[in-house]
């Protein structure tokens, strides 16, 4: 069973079950160029409100001087697929992504402030004073390879992929 299901209406994938699945999942790939050209990207656990991610990082880490620099990130999310029969046979993961901008607030910004308590355990409360908190804003469209269809179909790329727009 799928994460999300495509609108049986229309057969197609929209916007609002993609940020469903977007606000379930925690965990995703964040992709940036250096303020030398070179590319980076890294794990990140981020947490998703309205239409925006938020990640919590230490102010002087790489991620935050060098998103700051540049403010263009790209974002893959891996949606786990296959339940139970994950654990027996190699079932790749669905993916939803993006390009978008990317803020980098210092600690203690006012601009976040509101943000700050629904970080919940991304941020805990001995960290939201020293933390930099990164707010991406999607942009375009969402591509998504196996959201809303079978575990079969994800062999089809034809009817695996879709593009929705973000907003």
């Amino acid at each position: 069973m799928s994460a999300t299901t495509r609108d049986h209406r229309t057969g197609t994938l929209t916007t609002a079950q993609v940020w469903r699945a977007v606000r379930k999942a925690s965990y995703a790939e964040l992709a940036h160029v250096t303020p030398s050209g070179e590319p980076r990207s890294s794990g990140v656990v981020y947490r998703a409100k309205g239409h925006r991610l938020y990640v919590a990082v230490a102010p002087d880490s790489w991620k935050a001087r060098q998103i700051a620099a540049n403010g263009r990130v790209a974002v893959t999310v891996p949606v786990r697929r296959g339940g139970p029969l994950a654990l027996v046979l190699p079932i790749p993961p669905a993916t939803i992504s993006f390009h978008g901008t990317a803020t980098v607030y210092e600690p203690g910004s006012k601009e976040i402030g509101s943000v700050l308590d629904d970080l919940g355990s991304l941020l805990p409360p001995e960290r939201r004073s020293s933390a930099a908190v990164i707010e991406i804003v999607p942009e375009g469209a969402f591509v998504t390879y196996g959201i809303g269809v079978t575990l079969a179909a994800m062999r089809d790329p034809v009817r695996a992929r879709a593009r929705v727009p973000v907003r």
